[in-house]
């Protein structure tokens, strides 16, 4: 029972932080494979299954809200399912001893970038750089990111979203696109993982995992313009770095 309830607390928390924040995703495979002890391609199916509900549920959210420029998202996506496929294929010719550490050093580094970085709305000027113009751009962006979030299991958010911020989109728009990126990313990567996997074993976790995750994502993606995101935005970096150190801690 007490598993059950830890896998439960688990997505429904994790579910909950990235509807409000578009940040969080990461911090699932970790603890499928730290806390329960599964295997990466066990904790990977678990996860980008999450994923693509959190992705279908937040975006729905975001697009009633006007946060969500699907034209653009769809342009992004084109590129993360073509790397996402790559990065799965990737993982699997690598160690799981490796790609656990490069599981932490992206939790790590995810930390720090959402602790350094500040959220600026884009502005009016007319000459701005505009990236959702930029058609090979846009499609190289959604390329590198897919490779790097099926591979380690980032899940898309927490990298997506910082870029786009970077390039003059809106906060809520971005963590919007980022969501629906993550759908693309979560399909292709859930199709290559659970081929690796025992599906006896996990599909009661799955359903569970799948459920309480869906809740706390509708939730937190009704109420994210309630919440003080920067705020919370912290609270996770600081504790993403904390954990990531440890883990890597462990392996060094």
């Amino acid at each position: 029972m007490g598993i059950w309830l830890m896998i439960g607390a688990a997505n429904l928390v994790v579910g909950a932080l990235v509807g409000l924040c578009g940040v969080a995703g990461f911090l699932l495979p970790m603890f499928y494979t730290a806390s329960l002890g599964l295997s990466i391609s066990e904790g990977l199916a678990l996860s980008f299954s999450a994923f693509i509900v959190s992705g279908v549920l937040g975006a729905l959210n975001y697009q009633k809200a006007g946060n969500l420029d699907v034209k653009f998202g769809l342009k992004l996506s084109i590129g993360s399912l073509i790397g996402a496929v790559a990065g799965v294929k990737l993982n699997l010719l690598i160690p799981e001893d490796k790609v656990q550490m490069l599981l932490y050093l992206v939790v790590l580094l995810s930390g720090i970038s959402i602790l350094l970085r500040k959220d600026k709305e884009r502005t009016s000027d007319s000459n701005r750089f505009s990236i959702e113009e930029k058609l090979p751009l846009t499609l190289a962006l959604g390329f590198v990111t897919g490779v790097i979030c099926s591979m380690s299991g980032a899940g898309g958010p927490v990298l997506v979203m910082p870029l786009l911020v970077v390039f003059g989109i809106p906060i809520r728009t971005a963590v919007g696109v980022a969501l629906f990126n993550s759908i693309f990313i979560g399909i292709p990567a859930v199709i290559g993982y659970l081929g690796q996997c025992d599906m006896g074993k996990i599909l009661p976790i799955l359903i569970a995992a799948l459920v309480t995750h869906g809740i706390g994502v509708f939730y937190g993606s009704k109420n994210a313009s309630r919440i003080n995101q920067e705020i919370l935005k912290k609270g996770i970096a600081v504790f993403s770095i904390a954990i990531a150190v440890w883990k890597l801690g462990g392996i060094f």
